[in-house]
């Protein structure tokens, strides 16, 4: 199969996956970015991916998306598993489960969630008694209420960004270029190497980098890293509440992060001091260790989303875009990126294009 000169506008959480995919295939990648360089920055501007819990969660999504969102979620666990097995210095998975947990007051709210899981064939909540919430998770205070949701899996997102960066073969990365307007196989970048690039095919995953081609807003997500040496926890944790969802995973290096589903908010100031109170709060009531654990980072970042808050695949042979993965980045990325990519080389096909070969 013929190996192609393609270029990537956007090295967040797609933009790695891509590069990482076609380049193990051969093709000569080079990847565009404003960021100074590879690494996070936790300051509310970069790559939302780094700020993300890494939950994987199909299951726990159906709260307030649909079923063809789960079917992605699921077949995007088996991926990663199959990525993550292929990285040489891999990031941490895991696929226990996770919990849903409510106190007493908020039983309420946990029914209605529990009932929009219901609805949807072969998703089931199984629920716990204290003593088998204890015997799962004995750092957990049993609130009330407990479910787990089998299956479910997560990520560690740092590690995973930078094993996908570092194990792309000859990928070229550009940053501080930003890239301002793409066309089928050309894109124009501004900054330290400004000017038009042209390609056989380029792919656009520039996240809110994207407006105004597409209507997109930012959602932002709070997250608190506490460190907390011997905490425990195996699994994430949702804890339901009638006003927000806060989430407790645990992280390797005794770390457990802390966060809220969504803010519909484009504010990328740093968190509030409510924020934080009600995030820790809500923690410390299933979780009492966490009293003693140091907090290490008070993080927050946009999300991209569109007006339904569904992601987006446009494909032509010689530009592929992907973006407004809204909250569920971790969860749909390797699924999206195997569709699109798919669609692509059909579109070659028909047009008498050569055609991309595409590791898996």
């Amino acid at each position: 199969m013929p190996l192609l000169d393609l270029g990537i506008a956007g090295a967040g959480l797609l933009g790695r996956l891509l590069a990482w995919r076609l380049a193990r295939a051969g093709h000569r990648v080079s990847v565009f970015d404003p960021a100074p360089g590879p690494q996070p920055r936790f300051d509310g501007q970069g790559a939302a991916a780094f700020s993300a819990a890494g939950m994987l969660s199909p299951l726990a999504e159906l709260d307030n998306a649909g079923p063809d969102i789960a079917t992605l979620g699921w077949r995007s666990i088996s991926l990663w598993r199959d990525i993550v097995a292929a990285l040489p210095d891999p990031p941490a998975f895991g696929q226990l489960g996770s919990l849903l947990l409510a106190h007493r007051n908020d039983f309420a709210t946990a029914q209605r969630v529990l009932a929009r899981l219901s609805a949807v064939p072969g998703a089931a909540a199984s629920p716990l008694s204290a003593a088998q919430l204890a015997d799962m998770e004995p750092a957990l205070q049993p609130p009330g209420h407990a479910w787990l949701l089998p299956g479910e899996a997560q990520i560690e997102p740092v590690k995973a960004m930078f094993a996908l960066y570092h194990h792309a073969p000859g990928v070229q990365w550009h940053w501080g270029c930003r890239v301002g307007t793409l066309h089928d196989g050309a894109l124009q970048v501004d900054g330290a190497e400004s000017g038009w690039r042209r390609f056989d095919t380029v792919f656009d995953v520039r996240g809110l980098g994207a407006r105004p081609t597409l209507p997109l807003r930012g959602v932002r997500g709070e997250t608190v890293w506490l460190h907390a040496p011997g905490h425990g926890l195996l699994r994430p944790v949702r804890l339901l509440h009638p006003r927000h969802r806060v989430y407790l995973v645990p992280r390797p290096g005794d770390i457990v992060l802390l966060g809220a589903t969504e803010i519909e908010s484009e504010d990328r100031s740093p968190m509030s001091l409510r924020s934080a109170v009600e995030l820790m709060a809500a923690a410390h009531s299933v979780m009492p260790a966490l009293a003693e654990s140091r907090i290490l980072r008070l993080d927050r970042n946009l999300r991209p989303a569109l007006p339904d808050n569904r992601p987006h695949i446009d494909v032509t042979p010689q530009r592929v875009a992907v973006n407004g993965l809204f909250r569920h980045g971790w969860l749909l990325a390797p699924a999206l990126v195997e569709d699109a990519l798919a669609a692509w080389a059909r579109l070659r096909a028909d047009a008498a294009l050569p055609g991309p070969e595409i590791e898996r």
